[in-house]
């Protein structure tokens, strides 16, 4: 009797995420019990229950329900099993050919961004950004390109406080307000941007990648020292163009629908890195998108160290993904471990 009256139950909660999934935001409890001809007092048990493994998040101020930390988990399962790192990483191969900078593909889950791909330039750094590493969404360039995305109130519910602020370098928001005030210029510039706040000396250029609901699912960022003569300080306009147009051609690619966060309007800007410059402007041109050149979802293997994408002992394959001749690709299998920034150069 109790598996009957379970199935319902499960196929209900399973239909609140599916619901909540489609809202451009969170919304009250009795939009959902109405949308879903469910009881309201079935709806809020339903809620708690989703709340209690951080599926859904209750914002109290605003009495409405939107997708939980625990959401970002199961999307990155889904990007662990392959299809978006697949299909991202001939797009991260093109850009690292392009600018000649290391490259990555990160997910927000939670307060941090997750590392999903790697595509290391030849003769650059190793960098703290490597697979499977974590990192403050709030200080990287990838994870404001996410944030900046998201309804502000889901922002709000992840950083409701200064608590929930940490810091690697000294440098970046330690707020709310500071940090909707970065997001601000994120959503204005079109890209998002960092420098020194995940390590001195090393700065990122990031872009969000959307679903078909307009929603971001991951970011694309390259990262390279601030210093380096192939840098955006000595070419301002041509990072920003190259990462936009790879997150492009990455939404294309899932079949997501872009945002619409407004592109750059041309014009004299604080550059990202302290210095005047002008900004990257307007909607990425066709000329400025990487192209295609050829390849299918199938020309790239699952990054890992055997055929079934499992990592072991370190070891990445690489056979069958087309790129640059010299350059690294690293990528989630099917299996693998988190693990924390460790010491070391740069940050996406």
């Amino acid at each position: 009797m109790a598996a009957m009256t379970t199935v319902p139950a499960a196929r209900q909660a399973l239909a609140v995420l599916r619901f909540l999934a489609g809202q451009a935001g969170p919304v009250p409890a009795a939009a959902i019990a109405r949308e879903l001809a469910l009881p309201r007092s079935s709806t809020y048990q339903l809620l708690e229950a989703l709340i209690d493994h951080a599926l859904v998040v209750h914002l109290p101020e605003e009495r409405r329900y939107g997708l939980g930390p625990g959401t970002f988990e199961l999307g990155s399962a889904y990007s662990r099993q392959a299809p978006l790192a697949r299909l991202a990483r001939p797009v991260l191969a093109r850009l690292v050919e392009r600018l000649q900078q290391s490259a990555h593909l990160v997910v927000l889950q939670g307060r941090e961004v997750f590392y999903v791909v790697e595509e290391k330039a030849p003769g650059r750094p190793t960098l703290v950004t490597d697979v499977g590493v974590r990192l403050p969404a709030h200080l990287t360039a990838s994870g404001r390109s996410i944030l900046a995305a998201l309804p502000p109130a889901q922002v709000r519910a992840l950083f409701p406080d200064a608590a929930a602020f940490t810091d690697r370098t000294g440098l970046g928001p330690r707020t709310p307000r500071q940090l909707r005030t970065v997001l601000t210029g994120v959503r204005a510039r079109g890209f998002a941007v960092e420098d020194g706040e995940v390590t001195r000396g090393f700065a990122s250029v990031a872009a969000a990648v959307t679903d078909h609901t307009g929603h971001p699912t991951a970011a694309v960022a390259v990262t390279y020292a601030v210093d380096h003569p192939g840098g955006p300080a000595h070419d301002a306009e041509r990072f920003p163009a190259a990462v936009r147009g790879a997150a492009a051609e990455l939404t294309r690619r899932v079949g997501g629908i872009a945002r619409g966060i407004p592109s750059a309007a041309v014009g004299r800007t604080s550059h990202p890195f302290g210095r005047s410059s002008r900004a990257a402007a307007g909607p990425i041109s066709e000329a400025q998108r990487l192209p295609e050149q050829g390849s299918t979802d199938t020309d790239v293997g699952i990054a890992a160290g055997t055929e079934d994408g499992n990592e072991r002992h370190g070891h990445h394959h690489t056979a069958g993904r087309a790129g640059p001749p010299g350059h690294r690709a690293r990528g989630l299998g099917l299996a693998h471990r988190d693990r924390p920034a460790p010491p070391g150069a740069g940050g996406a």
